[in-house]
């Protein structure tokens, strides 16, 4: 959200999903309580339990091509980043939909599509998701009318 949306939102971690098994060692290099953290106050969080919108890879952006020697830092295409926070649905998640909203230009026709085809099937409750979906939806229409207005 951050670094490839350009959210304020102050935060010392960066979420990150391995498309590789996952690596203890990159935890206690990179995580918290690492040396990485005791120096620049930044560490890796892994992210935990997540839904992920299935064909997610394949819409993946490098972040910095080049620029590190060892690892490649890839962003989320938006419309994954706002349905992997669907069923989690906290404050920061709703902020962060509403900061791309207002950021970005988005088609709620694809975030739609992509719910019912890469997400649903795997929600645990698809009748909240769904009224979750529409009032992200609703959301983002109105961010959008009010950001254009001004």
């Amino acid at each position: 959200m951050t670094q490839e949306y350009g959210s304020e939102r102050s935060t010392s971690d960066v979420d990150f999903l391995t498309l590789i098994q996952r690596n203890d060692e990159l935890i206690e290099f990179a995580g918290l309580g690492s040396d990485l953290y005791r120096r620049h106050n930044i560490y890796l969080d892994p992210v935990g339990v997540a839904i992920i919108p299935e064909n997610y890879a394949e819409r993946l952006k490098e972040m910095y091509p080049g620029c590190f020697e060892r690892i490649r830092l890839f962003a989320m295409d938006p419309y994954d980043l706002i349905l992997s926070k669907i069923e989690r649905n906290i404050s920061r998640d709703r902020e962060d939909v509403e900061y791309l909203a207002k950021a970005l230009a988005l088609d709620t026709s694809v975030l739609e599509n992509r719910y019912h085809d890469e997400v649903r099937y795997q929600v645990k409750n698809e009748d909240r998701e769904d009224l979750t979906l529409r009032l992200w939806i609703k959301m983002i229409e109105e961010t959008r009318q009010k950001h254009l207005g001004q």
